[in-house]
């Protein structure tokens, strides 16, 4: 789904991104941690935003990662930043809609798929996570994170948990004010979307935010702490 936020925001975002309270020190820190050993690892980095995550996972040895966003804009970070590391042989970064899944990949080519804040932006969970069944090896892992349902529900028009409903905010996270719409939905068909694609799920985690922020900002820290932002959900492939 497009937002001027990763699109004409997309420096400024980069930038935000490195040091904020809800990226650097709630959602990164939480889905690094459900990672398994990335040496020599194929991985494909699904919403991969301005590579943050493609420039850790290089750091822990992959031996490849592909990078696929919506933006182009966002693409195109990603692949100054390659090559200004001299890791371009090791990247491969394209701009492609997510919701119609991952028709340039091919089938178990990838150790590892990851996904972090991204497919709250889908309206159908399921193109993408049978592609992500297709593409991942037999025992290949899927993590990624995601709007905690409960903390969504507060934007419902319907009343009804289980609809699944689009959502249109104005987000401050660059310096200024963007829209910025995505869809909430009930964990079950977040968990349904999974299983019924032949993922099974190994591990939950609602986030844990890290002590650091108390020095920022006290008042997010104590919120952070007592009420869920993100899930965080990692699966595998066993056949």
């Amino acid at each position: 789904m497009k937002s001027e936020m990763y699109s004409t925001f997309a420096n400024e975002y980069d930038e935000v991104i490195q040091g904020n309270i809800y990226n650097a020190y709630l959602e990164r820190p939480t889905l690094q941690a459900m990672l398994p050993a990335l040496t020599d690892l194929d991985v494909v980095d699904l919403g991969c935003g301005s590579g943050v995550y493609a420039q850790y996972m290089l750091a822990h040895g992959v031996k490849k990662v592909t990078c696929i966003d919506y933006s182009s804009e966002m693409v195109e970070l990603v692949n100054i930043k390659a090559s200004k590391a001299g890791v371009s042989d090791k990247v491969t970064a394209y701009a492609q809609d997510l919701s119609k899944g991952l028709p340039q990949e091919i089938d178990k080519s990838a150790d590892l798929v990851i996904s972090p804040l991204m497919v709250h932006y889908l309206e159908d969970l399921s193109p993408l996570f049978s592609d992500v069944h297709r593409v991942l090896k037999s025992g290949g892992s899927f993590v990624f994170s995601t709007h905690h349902p409960f903390a969504d529900f507060e934007c419902s028009t319907t009343g009804n948990y289980f609809d699944r409903e689009r959502v249109t905010e104005k987000w401050d996270t660059v310096g200024v004010p963007v829209e910025v719409s995505f869809y909430r939905r009930s964990l079950t068909e977040i968990m349904n979307a999974l299983t019924e694609n032949g993922l099974v799920v190994t591990q939950i985690s609602e986030g844990e935010v890290l002590e650091k922020v108390k020095e920022i900002s006290p008042e997010k820290y104590e919120y952070l702490s007592k009420n869920p932002n993100f899930i965080f959900i990692k699966c595998q492939k066993l056949g």
